[in-house]
């Protein structure tokens, strides 16, 4: 998955796909970062703009 493009995605369909990624291959938000090269504070800035926040107990954006 490409997730390098993130800021030209609808923010509807990119939280489904990283919420699928942080479910089944990355073990935290940072270690979806990392492995994708995304700069984290502009992934939550992303999503922040379509009401998506990072909620840390669950490991999901909601």
């Amino acid at each position: 998955m490409n997730l390098k493009t993130f800021a030209s995605m609808d923010p509807h369909l990119l939280v489904g796909l990283v919420n699928t990624e942080l479910r089944n291959h990355a073990t935290s938000l940072d270690d979806l970062c990392k492995t994708h090269a995304l700069c984290e504070e502009e992934l939550r800035a992303c999503l922040a703009k379509a009401g998506y926040h990072f909620a840390e107990a669950s490991g999901q954006f909601r």
